[in-house]
Protein backbone atom coordinates (compact mmCIF):
# COMPACT_ATOMS: atom_id res chain seq x y z
CA UNK A 1 0.00 0.00 0.00
CA UNK A 2 1.22 3.53 -0.72
CA UNK A 3 1.85 6.07 2.00
CA UNK A 4 2.00 9.81 2.07
CA UNK A 5 4.36 11.06 4.80
CA UNK A 6 2.65 12.52 7.84
CA UNK A 7 4.20 15.37 9.74
CA UNK A 8 2.34 14.38 12.89
CA UNK A 9 3.84 10.87 13.18
CA UNK A 10 5.44 10.86 16.62
CA UNK A 11 9.23 10.76 16.70
CA UNK A 12 8.90 7.81 19.09
CA UNK A 13 6.75 5.75 16.70
CA UNK A 14 8.14 2.25 17.17
CA UNK A 15 6.93 -1.23 16.32
CA UNK A 16 5.21 -3.22 19.05
CA UNK A 17 7.06 -5.22 21.69
CA UNK A 18 7.58 -8.90 20.89
CA UNK A 19 4.90 -10.07 23.31
CA UNK A 20 2.16 -8.80 20.97
CA UNK A 21 3.26 -11.43 18.44
CA UNK A 22 4.36 -14.27 20.70
CA UNK A 23 2.44 -14.23 24.01
CA UNK A 24 -0.43 -16.77 24.21
CA UNK A 25 -2.17 -14.60 26.81
CA UNK A 26 -2.23 -11.57 24.48
CA UNK A 27 -3.36 -13.82 21.62
CA UNK A 28 -6.27 -15.02 23.79
CA UNK A 29 -7.22 -11.42 24.64
CA UNK A 30 -7.15 -10.50 20.94
CA UNK A 31 -9.47 -13.39 20.17
CA UNK A 32 -11.85 -12.20 22.88
CA UNK A 33 -11.74 -8.54 21.81
CA UNK A 34 -11.57 -8.77 18.01
CA UNK A 35 -13.02 -12.16 17.11
CA UNK A 36 -15.70 -12.53 19.76
CA UNK A 37 -16.88 -8.90 19.60
CA UNK A 38 -16.35 -7.96 15.96
CA UNK A 39 -17.83 -8.97 12.63
CA UNK A 40 -15.98 -11.96 11.20
CA UNK A 41 -15.82 -12.75 7.50
CA UNK A 42 -16.68 -16.42 7.00
CA UNK A 43 -17.05 -16.88 3.21
CA UNK A 44 -19.29 -16.29 0.22
CA UNK A 45 -23.05 -16.69 0.08
CA UNK A 46 -22.62 -18.87 -3.01
CA UNK A 47 -20.98 -21.49 -0.77
CA UNK A 48 -24.56 -22.08 0.48
CA UNK A 49 -26.42 -22.33 -2.86
CA UNK A 50 -29.70 -23.91 -1.69
CA UNK A 51 -31.87 -23.83 1.43
CA UNK A 52 -30.32 -26.08 4.05
CA UNK A 53 -26.78 -25.84 2.69
CA UNK A 54 -24.28 -24.78 5.32
CA UNK A 55 -20.68 -24.02 6.20
CA UNK A 56 -19.05 -24.40 9.63
CA UNK A 57 -16.39 -22.07 11.02
CA UNK A 58 -14.32 -22.14 14.23
CA UNK A 59 -14.17 -18.76 16.02
CA UNK A 60 -12.14 -18.57 19.23
CA UNK A 61 -12.95 -22.16 20.13
CA UNK A 62 -16.63 -21.98 19.19
CA UNK A 63 -17.91 -23.87 16.16
CA UNK A 64 -20.59 -21.93 14.27
CA UNK A 65 -22.94 -23.27 11.60
CA UNK A 66 -23.91 -20.73 8.91
CA UNK A 67 -26.77 -21.81 6.65
CA UNK A 68 -29.05 -20.55 3.92
CA UNK A 69 -32.52 -20.61 5.40
CA UNK A 70 -34.72 -20.17 2.32
CA UNK A 71 -34.88 -19.46 -1.42
CA UNK A 72 -34.69 -15.72 -0.75
CA UNK A 73 -31.10 -16.18 0.43
CA UNK A 74 -31.68 -15.34 4.10
CA UNK A 75 -28.76 -16.53 6.21
CA UNK A 76 -28.92 -17.89 9.74
CA UNK A 77 -26.08 -18.90 12.06
CA UNK A 78 -26.10 -21.04 15.19
CA UNK A 79 -23.61 -22.45 17.64
CA UNK A 80 -22.80 -26.01 16.60
CA UNK A 81 -24.18 -27.39 19.86
CA UNK A 82 -27.32 -29.45 20.40
CA UNK A 83 -29.53 -28.22 23.25
CA UNK A 84 -30.04 -31.75 24.59
CA UNK A 85 -26.63 -33.13 25.54
CA UNK A 86 -24.36 -30.57 23.89
CA UNK A 87 -23.41 -32.78 20.96
CA UNK A 88 -21.76 -31.14 17.95
CA UNK A 89 -24.33 -31.15 15.16
CA UNK A 90 -21.99 -30.91 12.17
CA UNK A 91 -18.57 -32.55 11.89
CA UNK A 92 -17.51 -31.36 8.43
CA UNK A 93 -16.63 -27.90 7.11
CA UNK A 94 -19.65 -27.77 4.78
CA UNK A 95 -22.70 -29.74 3.79
CA UNK A 96 -26.47 -29.66 3.30
CA UNK A 97 -29.36 -30.57 5.57
CA UNK A 98 -32.40 -32.40 4.22
CA UNK A 99 -35.21 -30.21 5.51
CA UNK A 100 -34.15 -30.23 9.17
CA UNK A 101 -31.06 -29.98 11.38
CA UNK A 102 -30.80 -33.35 13.13
CA UNK A 103 -28.51 -34.12 16.05
CA UNK A 104 -26.56 -37.35 15.37
CA UNK A 105 -26.83 -38.47 19.02
CA UNK A 106 -30.50 -38.53 20.11
CA UNK A 107 -32.09 -37.05 16.98
CA UNK A 108 -33.26 -33.77 18.43
CA UNK A 109 -34.41 -31.87 15.35
CA UNK A 110 -34.39 -28.15 14.53
CA UNK A 111 -35.81 -26.09 11.69
CA UNK A 112 -33.71 -23.62 9.71
CA UNK A 113 -34.67 -20.80 12.08
CA UNK A 114 -33.17 -22.80 14.95
CA UNK A 115 -36.45 -23.75 16.61
CA UNK A 116 -36.64 -27.17 18.23
CA UNK A 117 -39.07 -29.14 16.05
CA UNK A 118 -38.65 -32.60 17.49
CA UNK A 119 -37.36 -34.06 20.78
CA UNK A 120 -37.75 -37.86 20.93
CA UNK A 121 -38.64 -39.40 24.28
CA UNK A 122 -39.32 -36.04 25.92
CA UNK A 123 -43.10 -36.53 25.94
CA UNK A 124 -44.41 -36.44 29.49
CA UNK A 125 -41.28 -34.78 30.89
CA UNK A 126 -42.40 -32.28 33.50
CA UNK A 127 -42.18 -28.61 32.54
CA UNK A 128 -40.53 -29.40 29.21
CA UNK A 129 -41.42 -27.15 26.28
CA UNK A 130 -39.75 -27.27 22.88
CA UNK A 131 -40.02 -23.47 22.68
CA UNK A 132 -37.49 -23.21 25.52
CA UNK A 133 -34.70 -24.98 23.62
CA UNK A 134 -33.84 -23.30 20.33
CA UNK A 135 -30.34 -23.45 18.99
CA UNK A 136 -28.05 -20.70 20.21
CA UNK A 137 -28.31 -17.97 17.57
CA UNK A 138 -25.39 -16.00 16.14
CA UNK A 139 -25.93 -12.72 14.31
CA UNK A 140 -25.32 -12.72 10.58
CA UNK A 141 -24.93 -10.12 7.87
CA UNK A 142 -24.21 -10.13 4.15
CA UNK A 143 -22.27 -7.50 2.24
CA UNK A 144 -22.50 -7.94 -1.52
CA UNK A 145 -22.25 -11.73 -1.25
CA UNK A 146 -19.65 -11.73 1.57
CA UNK A 147 -21.07 -13.39 4.70
CA UNK A 148 -20.16 -12.16 8.19
CA UNK A 149 -21.10 -13.34 11.67
CA UNK A 150 -20.88 -11.70 15.09
CA UNK A 151 -20.85 -13.58 18.37
CA UNK A 152 -22.09 -10.50 20.24
CA UNK A 153 -25.85 -10.66 20.65
CA UNK A 154 -26.61 -6.96 20.47
CA UNK A 155 -23.49 -5.09 19.30
CA UNK A 156 -23.06 -2.71 16.37
CA UNK A 157 -24.65 -3.72 13.07
CA UNK A 158 -22.66 -4.93 10.07
CA UNK A 159 -23.57 -1.68 8.29
CA UNK A 160 -22.01 0.25 11.15
CA UNK A 161 -18.92 -1.94 11.02
CA UNK A 162 -18.48 -1.41 7.28
CA UNK A 163 -18.97 2.34 7.43
CA UNK A 164 -18.41 3.88 3.98
CA UNK A 165 -17.21 0.66 2.36
CA UNK A 166 -20.61 -0.33 0.97
CA UNK A 167 -20.75 2.90 -1.03
CA UNK A 168 -17.05 2.89 -1.90
CA UNK A 169 -17.17 -0.52 -3.60
CA UNK A 170 -20.77 -0.52 -4.87
CA UNK A 171 -19.66 -0.34 -8.52
CA UNK A 172 -17.92 -3.72 -8.30
CA UNK A 173 -21.39 -5.33 -7.76
CA UNK A 174 -19.69 -8.06 -5.75
CA UNK A 175 -22.99 -9.81 -5.03
CA UNK A 176 -23.07 -10.77 -8.72
CA UNK A 177 -19.55 -12.21 -8.76
CA UNK A 178 -18.68 -15.88 -8.45
CA UNK A 179 -15.67 -17.71 -7.04
CA UNK A 180 -13.38 -18.79 -9.87
CA UNK A 181 -10.51 -20.11 -7.73
CA UNK A 182 -9.56 -20.73 -4.11
CA UNK A 183 -6.23 -21.30 -2.38
CA UNK A 184 -5.57 -22.01 1.31
CA UNK A 185 -2.26 -21.16 2.97
CA UNK A 186 -0.87 -22.15 6.37
CA UNK A 187 1.35 -19.25 7.42
CA UNK A 188 3.70 -19.52 10.40
CA UNK A 189 3.20 -15.92 11.43
CA UNK A 190 0.99 -13.80 13.66
CA UNK A 191 -2.19 -12.51 12.04
CA UNK A 192 -1.21 -8.87 12.69
CA UNK A 193 1.99 -9.27 10.69
CA UNK A 194 -0.11 -10.43 7.73
CA UNK A 195 -2.47 -7.45 8.07
CA UNK A 196 0.46 -5.03 8.28
CA UNK A 197 2.24 -6.57 5.31
CA UNK A 198 -0.96 -6.35 3.28
CA UNK A 199 -1.33 -2.65 4.01
CA UNK A 200 2.04 -1.37 2.89
CA UNK A 201 4.14 -1.67 -0.26
CA UNK A 202 7.47 -0.21 0.81
CA UNK A 203 8.72 -3.78 0.60
CA UNK A 204 7.47 -4.24 -2.97
CA UNK A 205 10.60 -3.21 -4.94
CA UNK A 206 12.65 -5.73 -2.98
CA UNK A 207 10.15 -8.52 -2.41
CA UNK A 208 7.74 -8.14 -5.37
CA UNK A 209 9.60 -6.93 -8.47
CA UNK A 210 6.88 -8.40 -10.71
CA UNK A 211 4.19 -6.48 -8.82
CA UNK A 212 6.20 -3.28 -8.85
CA UNK A 213 6.48 -3.47 -12.66
CA UNK A 214 2.68 -3.38 -12.82
CA UNK A 215 1.93 -0.85 -10.10
CA UNK A 216 4.59 1.46 -8.67
CA UNK A 217 4.99 1.06 -4.93
CA UNK A 218 4.53 4.80 -4.25
CA UNK A 219 1.48 5.22 -6.48
CA UNK A 220 -2.02 6.03 -5.27
CA UNK A 221 -2.95 7.02 -1.74
CA UNK A 222 -4.20 5.51 1.49
CA UNK A 223 -7.20 6.37 3.63
CA UNK A 224 -6.64 7.21 7.30
CA UNK A 225 -7.38 4.30 9.61
CA UNK A 226 -11.05 4.04 10.55
CA UNK A 227 -12.45 2.35 13.64
CA UNK A 228 -13.09 -0.94 11.85
CA UNK A 229 -10.98 -0.91 8.69
CA UNK A 230 -8.00 0.57 6.88
CA UNK A 231 -6.76 0.64 3.31
CA UNK A 232 -6.23 2.59 0.15
CA UNK A 233 -5.50 2.27 -3.52
CA UNK A 234 -2.59 1.82 -5.92
CA UNK A 235 -2.55 2.88 -9.56
CA UNK A 236 -1.72 0.65 -12.51
CA UNK A 237 1.27 1.65 -14.61
CA UNK A 238 0.77 2.81 -18.19
CA UNK A 239 -0.17 -0.06 -20.47
CA UNK A 240 -1.12 -2.36 -17.56
CA UNK A 241 -4.70 -3.66 -17.51
CA UNK A 242 -4.75 -5.60 -14.26
CA UNK A 243 -2.57 -7.46 -11.75
CA UNK A 244 -1.60 -10.60 -13.67
CA UNK A 245 1.56 -12.35 -14.82
CA UNK A 246 2.03 -9.97 -17.76
CA UNK A 247 -0.24 -7.12 -16.69
CA UNK A 248 -2.78 -7.98 -19.40
CA UNK A 249 -6.17 -9.68 -19.25
CA UNK A 250 -8.59 -11.47 -21.55
CA UNK A 251 -11.43 -10.61 -19.15
CA UNK A 252 -13.60 -7.56 -19.64
CA UNK A 253 -13.58 -4.88 -16.92
CA UNK A 254 -16.37 -5.31 -14.40
CA UNK A 255 -19.35 -3.71 -16.12
CA UNK A 256 -20.27 -0.89 -13.72
CA UNK A 257 -16.74 0.47 -13.20
CA UNK A 258 -15.88 3.98 -14.32
CA UNK A 259 -12.71 4.83 -16.19
CA UNK A 260 -10.79 5.86 -13.05
CA UNK A 261 -11.40 2.55 -11.26
CA UNK A 262 -10.34 0.61 -14.34
CA UNK A 263 -6.86 2.01 -13.64
CA UNK A 264 -6.73 1.20 -9.93
CA UNK A 265 -6.45 -1.66 -7.45
CA UNK A 266 -7.73 -1.21 -3.90
CA UNK A 267 -6.40 -2.97 -0.81
CA UNK A 268 -8.58 -2.84 2.32
CA UNK A 269 -8.46 -4.70 5.64
CA UNK A 270 -11.82 -5.01 7.40
CA UNK A 271 -10.91 -5.85 10.98
CA UNK A 272 -10.16 -8.35 12.15
CA UNK A 273 -9.95 -10.95 9.36
CA UNK A 274 -11.31 -9.87 5.97
CA UNK A 275 -8.90 -8.51 3.34
CA UNK A 276 -10.44 -7.14 0.14
CA UNK A 277 -8.68 -6.23 -3.12
CA UNK A 278 -11.03 -5.06 -5.90
CA UNK A 279 -9.33 -5.09 -9.32
CA UNK A 280 -10.64 -3.81 -12.65
CA UNK A 281 -11.62 -7.33 -13.81
CA UNK A 282 -11.83 -9.43 -10.64
CA UNK A 283 -11.95 -9.17 -6.86
CA UNK A 284 -9.44 -10.88 -4.59
CA UNK A 285 -10.23 -11.70 -0.96
CA UNK A 286 -8.26 -13.17 1.92
CA UNK A 287 -9.88 -14.44 5.13
CA UNK A 288 -7.55 -14.87 8.11
CA UNK A 289 -8.04 -17.58 10.73
CA UNK A 290 -5.53 -17.15 13.60
CA UNK A 291 -4.64 -20.53 15.06
CA UNK A 292 -1.96 -19.47 17.56
CA UNK A 293 0.29 -16.46 18.20
CA UNK A 294 2.60 -17.72 15.45
CA UNK A 295 0.26 -19.43 12.98
CA UNK A 296 -2.52 -18.14 10.70
CA UNK A 297 -4.53 -20.02 8.09
CA UNK A 298 -5.38 -17.79 5.11
CA UNK A 299 -8.15 -18.60 2.62
CA UNK A 300 -7.77 -16.71 -0.65
CA UNK A 301 -10.51 -16.48 -3.32
CA UNK A 302 -10.68 -14.90 -6.78
CA UNK A 303 -14.13 -13.58 -7.77
CA UNK A 304 -15.16 -12.91 -11.37
CA UNK A 305 -18.26 -11.85 -13.26
CA UNK A 306 -20.42 -14.88 -14.18
CA UNK A 307 -20.43 -13.89 -17.86
CA UNK A 308 -16.66 -14.26 -17.87
CA UNK A 309 -16.69 -17.58 -16.06
CA UNK A 310 -19.25 -18.92 -18.55
CA UNK A 311 -16.99 -18.28 -21.54
CA UNK A 312 -15.57 -21.38 -23.22
CA UNK A 313 -12.06 -19.89 -23.15
CA UNK A 314 -12.25 -18.60 -19.58
CA UNK A 315 -8.92 -18.85 -17.78
CA UNK A 316 -8.08 -17.12 -14.48
CA UNK A 317 -4.59 -18.60 -14.14
CA UNK A 318 -2.91 -15.33 -15.15
CA UNK A 319 -4.31 -13.77 -11.95
CA UNK A 320 -4.15 -16.80 -9.65
CA UNK A 321 -0.55 -17.61 -10.53
CA UNK A 322 0.49 -13.99 -10.12
CA UNK A 323 -1.12 -13.65 -6.69
CA UNK A 324 -0.06 -17.12 -5.55
CA UNK A 325 3.54 -16.09 -6.29
CA UNK A 326 3.03 -12.75 -4.54
CA UNK A 327 1.24 -14.31 -1.58
CA UNK A 328 4.01 -16.85 -1.05
CA UNK A 329 6.59 -14.07 -1.13
CA UNK A 330 4.57 -12.21 1.51
CA UNK A 331 4.02 -15.26 3.69
CA UNK A 332 7.73 -16.08 3.60
CA UNK A 333 8.79 -12.63 4.76
CA UNK A 334 6.03 -12.62 7.42
CA UNK A 335 7.44 -15.91 8.70
CA UNK A 336 10.92 -14.39 8.75
CA UNK A 337 9.53 -11.45 10.72
CA UNK A 338 7.83 -13.83 13.16
CA UNK A 339 11.10 -15.69 13.65
CA UNK A 340 13.07 -12.50 14.24
CA UNK A 341 10.51 -11.00 16.60
CA UNK A 342 10.56 -14.25 18.58
CA UNK A 343 14.29 -13.88 19.20
CA UNK A 344 15.53 -12.48 22.53
CA UNK A 345 17.62 -10.09 20.42
CA UNK A 346 14.52 -8.33 19.02
CA UNK A 347 13.88 -4.73 20.04
CA UNK A 348 11.08 -2.52 18.65
CA UNK A 349 12.26 -0.57 15.60
CA UNK A 350 11.31 2.92 14.37
CA UNK A 351 8.56 3.48 11.83
CA UNK A 352 9.25 5.80 8.90
CA UNK A 353 6.95 8.71 8.07
CA UNK A 354 5.53 6.57 5.25
CA UNK A 355 4.44 3.87 7.71
CA UNK A 356 1.90 5.98 9.58
CA UNK A 357 -0.95 3.57 8.80
CA UNK A 358 0.94 0.67 10.37
CA UNK A 359 1.68 2.73 13.47
CA UNK A 360 -2.02 3.69 13.64
CA UNK A 361 -2.94 -0.01 13.40
CA UNK A 362 -0.57 -0.82 16.26
CA UNK A 363 -2.14 1.89 18.40
CA UNK A 364 -5.61 0.60 17.50
CA UNK A 365 -4.65 -2.89 18.70
CA UNK A 366 -3.06 -1.67 21.91
CA UNK A 367 -5.95 0.65 22.75
CA UNK A 368 -8.55 -2.04 21.91
CA UNK A 369 -6.82 -4.38 24.35
CA UNK A 370 -6.80 -1.67 27.01
CA UNK A 371 -3.00 -1.56 27.17
CA UNK A 372 -2.71 2.23 27.47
Amino acid sequence: MPYKPRADLPSGAFTLPARYYTDPAIFAREQAVFYRRGWIGVGRLEAMPTPGSWIAREIDGDSVIVLRANDAGDVRAFYNVCRHRGTRLCEEAEGAFSGRIVCPYHAWTYDYDGRLAGAPHMDGTLEFSRADYPLGAVRTGVWDGHVFVSLVADGPSLDSHLGDLRAKFRDWTMSDLRVAARQTYDVRANWKLIVQNYNECLHCPTLHPALNRLSHYLSGENEPLQGTYMGGRMDLNDGVQTMSLDGQTRRHPLPALGEADRRRVYYYSVFPNFLLAPHPDYVLTHILWPMSPSRTVVVCEWLVHPNERARADFDIRDATEFWDMTNRQDWHVCELAQSGISSPAYRPGPYSSREDLLYAFDRFVVESLGDV
